[in-house]
Parts: C-alpha cells; sequence; structure tokens
C-alpha cells in the first residue's frame, strides 16, 4: 500500500524506504517503475491543506477596475454561489462540453478545478463525464497533482466519483496508473485498482524528511 498527499514538498508524497522490501526491485532507481497486476493503491490527497486563496481574491470587484484576482492556475471571479462540483447546471438528459467546475471546501477557498471535454446528466443523482481533467493546487496556487479519467460518473448524493477505465495520476515527481479508481470528493481519499503501475521520476521529493533543526 502505498500513501500519499499533496502539500509542501518536504511532506508530500513520504514513501518508506526503510522498509524491508523497500530496496528491491525497480522501484528504488530514480525514474525506475513498480508494476503489481491487480495491487490495490490507496492515495490520500488532503484538499482542505493544498491550497488558501484570499477572500478577497474571489468576492472583491471595484467598479470600472476589474483586476484579475486569482492567479493563472485559478479561473479569476468564480466565487461558491456560482457552478462548481455541487452545483453542476445541467438538466437531466441533457449534456454540455467543455465544462468547468471548481471545487470548493466549507471555508469557500478553491481546492480543485475539473475541467470535462463533455459532461451529461444521467439522473437526478447522477452525472457523467468523459475526458475528465481534475487538478489540484499548493497553498500557493500552483498545480499539484493531475487526475485524468477518460470515462467517469459522479453520485452527486455521496459525491464519489467512479471510473472503470484506466486512470492516471501524475505529479512533477511521479506518475501512478490503474484501471479503474473510485475518488470521494469529500474526504479527498480514492482507490486504484488492478494493473497498478507507478514510476518515480524524482525520488528526492519522495524521501525527503522535514528539517527539525531551527
Amino acid at each position: 500500500m502505498l500513501l500519499f498527499h499533496s502539500g509542501r514538498s518536504d511532506e508530500v508524497g513520504a514513501i518508506d524506504l526503510n522498509r524491508p522490501d523497500a530496496g528491491r526491485g525497480n522501484g528504488e532507481r530514480r525514474g525506475g517503475s513498480m508494476n503489481r497486476p491487480y495491487l490495490c493503491f490507496v492515495w490520500l490527497v488532503p484538499f482542505l491543506l493544498s491550497i488558501a486563496v484570499p477572500s478577497n481574491h474571489l468576492f472583491a470587484q471595484s467598479k470600472g477596475n476589474k483586476k484579475k484576482q486569482a492567479r493563472a492556475a485559478v479561473t479569476p471571479g468564480v466565487s461558491p454561489g456560482e457552478q462548481s462540483l455541487t452545483n453542476i447546471p445541467l438538466p437531466i438528459g441533457h449534456e454540455a462540453k467543455g465544462l468547468v467546475l471548481p471545487d470548493f471546501d466549507a471555508e469557500g477557498h478553491l481546492r480543485g478545478r475539473f475541467e470535462a471535454g463533455t459532461a451529461h446528466r444521467i439522473d437526478q443523482e447522477h452525472v457523467g463525464f468523459q475526458h475528465l481533467k481534475i487538478t489540484t493546487y499548493t497553498p500557493e496556487s500552483q498545480p499539484d497533482l493531475q487526475i485524468n479519467m477518460h470515462t467517469s460518473v459522479l453520485d452527486l448524493k455521496t459525491r464519489i466519483l467512479k471510473s472503470q477505465e484506466r486512470t492516471t495520476i501524475q505529479r512533477a515527481d511521479f506518475n501512478i496508473e490503474g484501471d479503474s479508481v473510485q475518488f470521494d470528493t469529500n474526504t479527498k481519499t480514492g482507490r486504484l485498482i488492478g494493473n497498478v503501475k507507478m514510476v518515480i521520476t524524482d525520488k528526492s521529493h519522495l524521501t525527503a524528511k522535514p528539517n527539525t533543526n531551527e
């Protein structure tokens, strides 16, 4: 089981390389790969700590002088009361192309961005997506994780997103792929199942320890 999360570079993606089996196989080498068929990976992505956009960047507007409030990775002018992951403006049976849905935490901070090539309302409680890209952000509003799903279905009641097709999770220092995924958008936890493969492109970030010396 591999645990990882988004956040500061000295805390993210911690892998215990001191385990007896940690130094075996290809996973020890920089850029190496670990491919264990039908191995279930549980991964943790606490969006609640991933971004903190100041509220004035989301709501402040001045007459005759509107400035861009968000950084390049965040859509300007988006607020929790508008179109979002919990407020999808699609009637049953209708679809929309190029739908962009921000995801906010309980305090109204933008923590993720969902971009769908096509979205369609299946019924009152389910929305289907095609070519869905999920982007998470660091507290500095920089892109962190990117999750790509070919097809997926979001349960609006449980807010669990499921895909039965191969899904890819990417970050600057690693890539992970699996045949299917379940992702809870509330708790920001998920599970990759089947033919899971991980490629570490920068092992130094995964093994870095916090500096305790002041």
